[in-house]
């Protein structure tokens, strides 16, 4: 589309025929690729999509959260098994 922008009709026709592709595809092409650009309605998400998305944002933030402190208890869990393993000795595990 581009190379036959600013080409006059013989030399598009001229084009289109060294290439397999009829004018009126060519032109079916650039109304289609103009109409995409112009559609402002996929460009911005409506008010209820945002909302939406906060909130999933926000449970998610939760979760995660959750799942910080969770870990971060195993961690220290560990940490305090691998103590008691050194002071009591190898059988303080079983």
């Amino acid at each position: 589309m581009i190379a036959t922008a600013s080409l006059d009709e013989n030399a598009k026709s001229a084009w289109c025929r060294q290439h397999g592709v009829f004018p009126s595809e060519l032109d079916k092409w650039r109304r289609s690729a103009v109409a995409a650009l112009d559609d402002p309605a996929g460009a911005q998400p409506s008010p209820k999509q945002i909302r939406e998305d906060r909130k999933r944002i926000k449970t998610l933030e939760r979760e995660l959260h959750r799942k910080d402190k969770a870990l971060a208890e195993t961690a220290a869990l560990l940490v305090l098994a691998k103590k008691l393993s050194a002071i009591y000795g190898e059988g303080a595990d079983a």
